[in-house]
């Protein structure tokens, strides 16, 4: 008889001191034995101390009083904090005798991170797995899911195309020895971000600033990061949530489509699981200046230093962050003067994953633009991070503009087969803290299951 996979509850991803000390010490020794199960137990955001892995970004790179604290995903199993929301689809499933080791094949639509995280958690869990992604993504990408042993079906496009994944994946869904980990539409991923993403946001600031969040804001791909935002409201009900996406491709703002380089967000929908009553704004952040930003972070540290960075602050910069991450960033740099934030005031952002998946991005750059000696990334370093100017940001709080996310919605997802009953259901508060408390009979569920036969 197949066995449920011994992983960690909801709880303990949150809490890591909370898991029990021998396996919380053989996890810790285990990271860099990369396929060894037990790091499944290293699915969080803390480090081996139980403190959020994060940075507080200088302000002389900002350029704005506001503390701008970035939590880190590169940390994660996988080198990506997408590994949470993929391991607890799967451990859901497998608790509730709907995904069976040994018998179902797991499918896993996604643009990168979501994918790599599918096919690393299913070697670890001992399913096979098949991941449905563009075939114009980073080539990192496609050679991390190989290693991890998962098969690749690829459709056409890029980033922006990924309806083509969700319609490829409908149709694999159709073999009854396959499930879909579907991240743009199933609740898990939402339940991981605002459990552990949003209460690790409240952790992070302590101790900094006001120790409040008054802004949170990050670039939704699945929307699943997103959900942080209605933990963080929970804590601090000032606090803003803004959703930042590619200005090539303003689906959310203005329906807008398009073809764009940030790889992980701007999928030209609104995905099933964003909880768009709690989204307060939309604001648009330039493809170019994203790639731009980290080739200038990752390749001309000294470039910071000239600017007042503390030498091994800019140093330790350079591999932690992504090409999503300079368009979080750059976001919480324009929503701070937006929202005129001041010196006491937080915004936390995430890093979803490093460096290490864009040295082909950066390559591709290189051979776009003409000139990259230092003289051009001087210019490049203030344009991108000291002159954020506050265009294009579209405030959505009033009911007319919800109104309009709901109808992209339902444009989106009724194509696939979801009820209009079951989207009206997600006009309502209460759909979403109902499937949020879910979290303490999985929890129940995963502690009495773990490690016995199913």
């Amino acid at each position: 008889m197949p066995k449920v996979p011994f992983g960690p509850t909801y709880d303990e991803m949150l809490n890591p001191s909370h898991i029990d000390p021998e396996i919380r010490k053989k996890a810790l020794h285990s990271k860099e034995d990369e396929l060894n199960p037990i790091n499944l137990f290293n699915i969080t955001w803390k480090n081996e101390n139980n403190e959020v892995n994060k940075i507080v970004l200088p302000k002389e790179l900002t350029g704005v009083d506001a503390n701008i604290v970035v939590l880190l995903g590169k940390y994660f199993p996988s080198g990506s904090h997408k590994v949470g929301p993929a391991y607890s689809t799967l451990i859901e499933g497998c608790v509730d005798k709907e995904i069976i080791p040994e018998k179902h094949t797991i499918l896993g639509p996604s643009t990168g991170n979501f994918g790599i995280g599918v096919a690393y958690i299913c070697n670890l869990m001992k399913y096979d797995s098949i991941v449905i992604m563009p075939d114009n993504m980073s080539k990192e990408r496609y050679d991390r899911i190989k290693r991890y042993g998962a098969k690749l079906d690829l459709t056409p496009g890029t980033e922006s195309d990924v309806i083509l994944t969700l319609q490829r994946t409908y149709e694999l869904k159709k073999n009854p020895n396959y499930r879909s980990l579907a991240q743009f539409e199933l609740l898990p991923n939402y339940r991981f971000h605002r459990h552990v993403t949003g209460n690790s946001a409240i952790e992070a600031v302590k101790g900094i600033g006001n120790g409040r969040i008054a802004c949170f804001a990050s670039a939704p791909g699945s929307a699943g990061t997103l959900a942080a935002g209605d933990q963080i409201k929970q804590a601090f009900p000032e606090a803003r949530v803004v959703a930042l996406e590619p200005y090539e491709c303003s689906t959310l703002m203005n329906g807008g489509v398009g073809q764009h380089r940030i790889e992980g967000i701007g999928d030209k929908m609104c995905t099933l699981i964003h909880n768009v009553l709690t989204t307060d704004f939309v604001a648009l952040i330039s493809d170019e200046d994203s790639v731009r930003g980290l080739k200038i972070i990752h390749d001309a540290p000294h470039i910071l230093v000239e600017n007042g960075v503390d030498p091994k602050v800019a140093e330790s910069l350079r591999d932690i962050f992504g090409v999503s991450t300079i368009c979080n960033i750059l976001g919480a740099i324009k929503m701070a003067k937006y929202l005129k934030l001041g010196a006491n005031d937080n915004i936390v952002t995430v890093a979803t994953d490093g460096y290490d998946r864009y040295n082909s991005v950066i390559d591709n750059l290189n051979h776009r633009v003409l000139e990259t000696e230092d003289f051009v990334l001087r210019r490049w370093f203030k344009d991108i991070f000291l002159k954020v100017d506050t265009e294009h940001v579209d405030d959505l709080r009033s009911m007319a503009k919800k109104e309009r996310l709901f109808k992209q919605k339902e444009h989106d997802w009724l194509r696939f087969d979801y009820s209009i009953d079951y989207l009206n259901q997600m006009r309502d508060m209460k759909f979403w803290n109902d499937e949020y408390e879910l979290i303490k009979k999985y929890d129940k569920k995963i502690l009495e299951k773990r490690g016995k036969e199913l």
